[in-house]
C-alpha cells in the first residue's frame, strides 16, 4: 500500500522569498491491487505528487509510507517497491543497449544471471520488443525508448507501478501490449498508478480516478462518478463514458 498523508511540496521561484505550491495538503491511500488514474491539466501537481511515492521528491511537510515504511527512512526499499516510468524516457535510460538498460534494475537488486535474463526477456516481450536486447538505445525512436523505459520498470517487478503519461508516442500495437500487461499486473495484485491528462486508454481500466487542480485533490471517485466532475477541471472524459 502507498499512503500519503497531508503532503505539501513547494518549489522555489526566482524570488527568494516566494515559492509555488505544487502539492497542497494531499492525503491519498492506494491499496494493493488498485488501478488508480491521477488526472489533471498540465501543472496541476500530478508528477510532483507521484514522485513523493519513492523519494524522488521530498515533501516539505506530511508523510508518505510504502508498505508501512516511511519513504525517507528507507529509500532503497521505497524505490524497489515503487517502479516509476517517467514522462520523458531520457530521464531514466542509463545503458547503451536495450538489454543492458532493462537489466540495470534487477542487477542492482542482486538478482542471479538466470533471474535477470528471465526478467529482461519477459519485460521486453510485454512491450513488443522481444529479441532486441542488443539494439543501441541511441538508434531507437522516441516511442521505442518509451517502451524500453516501461520494460525497465516492469523488470523490477515492483509492488506498485507508477507511469507518468506512458502512452505518449506509442503506436497502436505498442499501446495495446502495454495495456494488456498493466491489466495482468493489476489482476496479480500489483497496484498500478497512471498519471495522465488524456483518459482514453485507461478510463475503462480504472478502479478509481483522482483529479488534481493546483496541487489539491478535487475529485476522488470511481470512474462513473468521476466522469461527471472531470470536465469541470479541464479533463476530457472519453466519448460514451460521461453520465
Amino acid at each position: 500500500m502507498i499512503d500519503a498523508h497531508e503532503v505539501v511540496h513547494r518549489y522555489a521561484t526566482d524570488t527568494e522569498s516566494e515559492s509555488t505550491v505544487a502539492v497542497d495538503d494531499v492525503s491519498l491511500t492506494i491499496p494493493d491491487g488498485e488501478f488508480l488514474v491521477i488526472a489533471g491539466a498540465n501543472g496541476s501537481g500530478k508528477t510532483t505528487l507521484v514522485r513523493t511515492f519513492n523519494g524522488l521528491v521530498t515533501p516539505d511537510s506530511g508523510t508518505v509510507r510504502v508498505n508501512g515504511t516511511p519513504v525517507e527512512s528507507d529509500l532503497v526499499a521505497a524505490r524497489s517497491a515503487v517502479g516509476m516510468v517517467f514522462q520523458d524516457p531520457r530521464d531514466q535510460i542509463v545503458a547503451a543497449t536495450v538489454g543492458g538498460d532493462v537489466a540495470f534494475g534487477p542487477e542492482n537488486l542482486g538478482c542471479s544471471h538466470d533471474e535477470i535474463d528471465r526478467r529482461v526477456r519477459e519485460a521486453l516481450d510485454a512491450v513488443n520488443l522481444a529479441g532486441r536486447e542488443g539494439d543501441r538505445v541511441a538508434s531507437l525512436s522516441g516511442g521505442e525508448r518509451e517502451r524500453v523505459a516501461i520494460a525497465g520498470a516492469l523488470a523490477m517487478e515492483p509492488d506498485h507501478l507508477v507511469l507518468d503519461e506512458p502512452f505518449t508516442g506509442l503506436d497502436e500495437p505498442a499501446r495495446c501490449a502495454v495495456l494488456d500487461r498493466l491489466r495482468a499486473l493489476d489482476r496479480d495484485g500489483t497496484s498500478v498508478v497512471v498519471v495522465t491528462h488524456d483518459l482514453r486508454d485507461v478510463f475503462g481500466l480504472a478502479d478509481r480516478v483522482v483529479g488534481l487542480v493546483d496541487g489539491r485533490v478535487v475529485v476522488d471517485a470511481p470512474p462513473d462518478e468521476a466522469a461527471t466532475e472531470l470536465p469541470g477541471i479541464g479533463v476530457r472524459v472519453p466519448s460514451g463514458e460521461s453520465r
